[in-house]
């Protein structure tokens, strides 16, 4: 399964990067993030930065191990998760158009097991578009944290 979501945000690139890439305060930027534990923190830059993020999936809780496997500075960084017998994969890209940023994540699933490949064909379709959905909350969960200044967490 590959899902891509974009938006456009009336905000500099690097203000879109720097919420994106805050991982550890991420919980105050998207809405369906409860929880982050960072696990492993690189000595520079987010290259290998592991963490256990919680947060609400198709109504229920779900937590899950990330890190990062690959960075272009200021640009992209790509994800790597794995569970119930399937490898996740995303992609956060942002780019400068104009005055605006276009932030875009792409998030590919994986069957690696027999169990996990029945799974995904019969539900494929409902999987697909509430992954759809829940993707395109979170960047519009930044694009409203990048265009107003303030953090969802924020009380000023």
């Amino acid at each position: 399964m590959r899902v891509e979501v974009e938006v456009t945000i009336r905000a500099p690139g690097a203000r879109v990067w720097q919420l994106v890439t805050d991982i550890p305060n991420s919980v105050r930027t998207i809405s369906g993030i409860q929880k982050v534990e960072v696990l492993e923190r690189p000595p520079t830059g987010i290259l290998g930065l592991k963490w256990r993020e919680t947060r609400t999936l198709f109504g229920k809780t779900a937590t899950e191990v990330m890190w990062i496997t690959g960075v272009e500075e200021g640009s992209s960084y790509e994800t790597e998760a794995r569970s119930h017998g399937s490898v996740y994969r995303s992609e956060i890209r942002v780019s400068e158009v104009g005055d605006r940023t276009r932030l875009r994540m792409v998030f590919e699933a994986e069957a690696l097991t027999f169990g996990a490949r029945v799974f995904s064909v019969l539900l494929a379709f409902m999987i697909k578009g509430a992954t759809k959905k829940a993707l395109l909350q979170d960047l519009m969960d930044v694009k409203a944290v990048a265009e107003g200044g303030e953090t969802q967490g924020s009380t000023s």
